[in-house]
């Protein structure tokens, strides 16, 4: 069986991130003063005094100016899924600013839902709040409990009051081996429609407009007999172009992101192509030594006379060197083209980055690299290698033992970094190799 599932919802700026953070323990998800911060619904598995469970933060649900009139219309959609899929809902209101009409907009899905709540009025931080939660009473949802998210008040209430509504033999049936793929690029590249199409929902909200998803979203993804967890990522600007604020946290919960993937699918756009922001963006990816996926999407909309499939090919693995042999794959979100190869791409680089290599194998490559090229014999304190072991994997990890180490030049290094891959591919991961001194 799943984790129970509970599900915070409400209308924007209620406190419902806040109130996630709080019981999830980490600031998880993003929390402004700005109202519709929280467009997607962000999920973490957490834990109660002993009692696990995945908790579901939302967007909120209130009418917007008419220029978002269509996007605010797919946010109500992703609350009612949410609440589809709670098996328990709390429904978060503002004690500050009594009952609206959107809190009646609330209780009415609720009611609809016939899914299990407890009221919570958050806020309630002094003794005239607490003195006008008998308002709330005008939403036939039962009496208010008060809270505080903010300052840690009544949320010891709140969640023993919600989790009499779960049930406590739930186990968590995620497997030890899912493949976790971060998909990451800039804004308006496609990552949420390559998101949409791979997992078969509409989980993140696709729109045009540059920045939509400011969080990260998961979703599980069977792929013959192979479970894959999709993380659709906030687009990434360029450092000067990085406001302040909300796409700041994004930035933060992007990189984030990658570093808890196993595998990052870089996302370029076709008809812009290589920028420097789509390498930087897989430096990231580098410097967390994650295994890497290329994906060129629109590839439909690239005009004939720009770039040729063979001349695109060379350019990425130019710009991307840091990535060796990584897959390459030209899709497009908007007609599916290419969409199914990725699942396949994510799975042969996850297998070079879990790769685990033969000793024996691993000592004759490393002596007849330095059979084919020997280490520098003139010197005061000349390097020598002895020996070689592999120690761990994701990425795969290797330990030398070489005496003074520290006089071995960086490109010998890299000499034998690349007589590795030769030898056992590696396509799409990075290696890790340390030096340990010794005779």
């Amino acid at each position: 069986m799943s984790l129970p599932v509970i599900a915070i919802i409400g209308r924007p700026n209620v406190g419902k991130s806040t109130l996630f953070n709080r019981i999830a323990g980490s600031r998880i998800a993003i929390v402004s003063d700005t109202p519709g911060t929280t467009r997607d619904r962000v999920s973490v598995d957490a834990e109660w005094f002993g009692r696990r469970f995945m908790l579901i933060d939302t967007a909120g649900i209130e009418d917007q100016p008419s220029a978002e009139i269509q996007l605010w219309d797919k946010v109500r959609t992703q609350t009612e899924r949410a609440i589809h899929t709670a098996d328990a809902v709390i429904l978060l209101v503002d004690s500050a600013d009594g009952v609206t009409a959107s809190d009646f907009d609330a209780a009415e899905l609720l009611r609809q839902a016939e899914k299990p709540y407890a009221l919570a009025a958050n806020k309630t931080d002094n003794t005239t709040r607490m003195a006008e939660l008998y308002t709330f009473a005008a939403l036939g949802m039962g009496e208010a409990i008060p809270i505080s998210a903010y300052h840690d008040i009544g949320i010891a209430e709140l969640m023993d009051t919600v989790l009499t509504h779960v049930d406590d033999q739930f186990e968590d049936d995620t497997p030890d081996d899912v493949i976790r793929v971060a998909i990451a690029g800039r804004p308006n590249v496609g990552k949420s429609a390559i998101f949409n199409a791979l997992t078969g929902e509409e989980r993140s909200i696709v729109s045009p407009l540059p920045g939509t998803t400011r969080d990260t979203v998961d979703a599980v993804y069977e792929y013959k007999g192979s479970d894959i967890m999709f993380l659709d990522t906030a687009g990434l600007r360029r450092r000067g172009k990085t406001e302040q604020g909300i796409e700041k946290f994004s930035a933060i919960r992007t990189i984030g992101a990658i570093e808890r993937s196993d595998v990052t699918v870089i996302v370029l756009d076709a008809t812009e192509f290589v920028t420097s922001q789509d390498t930087h963006i897989g430096g990231f990816a580098q410097d967390a030594y994650k295994a890497g996926v290329v994906v060129v999407n629109k590839w439909d909309l690239r005009r004939e006379a720009e770039t040729t499939f063979e001349e695109a090919v060379v350019e990425i693995r130019d710009r991307f060197k840091f990535i060796p042999d990584a897959p390459i794959l030209f899709t497009s979100a908007l007609t599916g083209r290419g969409i199914r190869a990725i699942p396949d791409a994510v799975r042969r680089t996850f297998s070079q980055f879990i790769k685990r290599v033969d000793e024996a194998e691993l000592s004759r490559t490393l002596y007849t690299a330095l059979g084919d090229r020997p280490l520098p014999a003139k010197g005061r304190r000349r390097p020598r290698i002895s020996g070689i072991e592999q120690v761990s994997v994701r990425p795969p990890t290797f330990v030398i033992t070489c005496k003074n180490p520290e006089a071995l030049h960086f490109s010998y290094k890299r000499y034998l970094e690349n007589r590795l891959r030769e030898a056992f591919g590696f396509k799409g991961s990075p290696i890790r190799m340390f030096y340990r001194g010794g005779n």
